[in-house]
């Protein structure tokens, strides 16, 4: 049985995030997707977990998880041998592939998987939502329906077009 742990921010979980998980949910028999503790983000830790577990409770064999300190302690904790990541851009492709390397490095029993973002996901990011919907403008087709209603209550609902 493969186990596989998907990390993140996921301040908000999004569209391209759901893509990864759904094609990872399909290659692996287990996988945990790890919320990385980090301060001052959007959306609480709870508020977080919440919306990507909602997000995900189709998938039988995806559960939740916060973590702090490194993936691959958290990898090891779980028994996972594998770690996913999604690539949007060649400008990902550098700091990810640092990332494995190191990784690597210090769990080499853990392998690092990347897939590649869909392309009507290729321009989503967290960061990029955040932007656009503190600014007033509708996410609702870029994140489910249940993230796009946390924003609206968060920022505020979007300005008419």
């Amino acid at each position: 049985m493969t186990t596989a742990v998907y990390p993140g921010g996921f301040d908000p979980v999004t569209n391209g995030h759901l893509d990864i998980v759904a094609r990872a949910a399909r290659l692996f028999d287990e996988l945990t997707v790890g919320i990385y503790r980090r301060d001052q983000q959007l959306f609480t830790l709870p508020e977080r977990r919440a919306l990507i577990e909602e997000a995900v409770r189709s998938y039988p064999n995806v559960r939740v998880a916060v973590f702090d300190g490194l993936v691959v302690d958290f990898a090891r904790s779980l028994d996972a041998t594998v770690l996913v990541r999604g690539i949007r851009a060649v400008t990902g492709f550098e700091a990810e592939f640092d990332m494995a390397l190191m990784n690597n490095k210090m769990a080499p029993e853990i392998e690092s998987v990347y897939l590649m973002a869909s392309l009507e996901h290729l321009y989503i990011s967290a960061s990029r939502i955040r932007e656009l919907a503190g600014l007033g403008h509708p996410v609702d087709d870029l994140v489910p329906a249940h993230v796009a209603e946390a924003l609206k209550a968060k920022l505020g609902p979007p300005r008419p077009t």
